[in-house]
């Protein structure tokens, strides 16, 4: 019998197939990693939640940084924030986060918000959402610890409680959530939902249709400054192709400072690596 250690140490059981499986996914994952950044963990479930591949540490939680859109997305559809893909627009105001460059200063709609990732359009939902409105939403989707404080003694949970601040959600609860999502088990309007799938950003890879939302965030000291060389990078969603969907989870974190977001790396190895994850996992 093979077996492998989780993150407590425990040991666990599996049958010799299962774990053949197990130790080869385990190697095309570390193997094919970008070498600049850690694989922490590699997770894919079935939409009703069942585990099918679990490598790393795939049970901490950590800061969601802009997958937290896809939340996002339904509570501000859900409110009637948002309306459609393409309503509201809302414009760049002086004091907006920028540094997403000229995509962020731009006038942007719901589907540009969530492909180019635009902070203050998220911070503009929040806004309007409520931190006790958003907690009930995260309770009631199991979005992590849905806290939304935002850092100690700042008062900041509608501007970033969701960027490596209070909210915090493990790449296992991550599959739990989109499962939901995909299977339209989430309480919100089914519209909500569809709206939503709508707007992710999906592409093709070997006959899959792949859905998904990246996330970056830098973690901090322990003097609150940003720790700009350790960035988290997420890459989360699901797969279709006839009629199987996946649920997926991916994340790494950076060992050194990189000029490419850590969630598009995150993002792009998953891709790249989809066949081979796919083709050991158990029918």
């Amino acid at each position: 019998m093979a077996s492998f250690t989780d993150r407590q140490g425990t040991r666990r059981r599996r049958g010799n197939a299962a774990g053949v499986r197990v130790a080869f996914a385990a190697a095309l994952w570390l193997a094919a990693s970008p070498v600049e950044a850690r694989p922490v963990c590699m997770v894919v479930a079935s939409t009703s939640g069942s585990i099918l591949h679990e490598d790393g540490d795939c049970r901490t939680r950590v800061t969601p940084a802009s997958t937290f859109k896809l939340a996002l997305s339904l509570i501000g559809f859900e409110s009637g924030f948002l309306t459609d893909a393409h309503d509201p627009v809302l414009t760049y105001q002086k004091g907006d986060p920028d540094w997403g460059g000229a995509a962020w200063t731009r006038p942007n709609d719901p589907e540009s918000w969530l492909r180019h990732s635009v902070v203050w359009y998220s911070q503009r939902i929040a806004r309007a959402t409520g931190s006790e409105q958003l907690t009930r939403y995260a309770q009631s989707f199991g979005y992590g610890n849905a806290d939304f404080s935002g850092d100690p003694g700042q008062d900041n949970g509608l501007e970033r409680s969701w960027i490596a601040s209070s909210l915090k959600i493990s790449p296992v609860e991550q599959v739990l959530f989109l499962g939901k999502l995909v299977e339209r088990r989430l309480p919100v309007a089914a519209s909500a939902i569809d709206k939503t799938i709508a707007i992710t950003e999906s592409q093709a890879i070997a006959g899959w249709t792949i859905s998904g939302k990246t996330g970056s965030a830098y973690p901090r000291k322990a003097d609150r400054s940003f720790d700009r060389a350790r960035a988290w990078g997420w890459y989360v969603g699901w797969a279709e192709r006839d009629d199987r969907t996946l649920i997926f989870a991916r994340l790494d974190q950076d060992e050194t400072r990189q000029k490419v977001s850590s969630g598009l790396r995150a993002r792009d190895a998953l891709l790249a690596e989809w066949e081979a994850i796919v083709g050991v996992l158990p029918q």
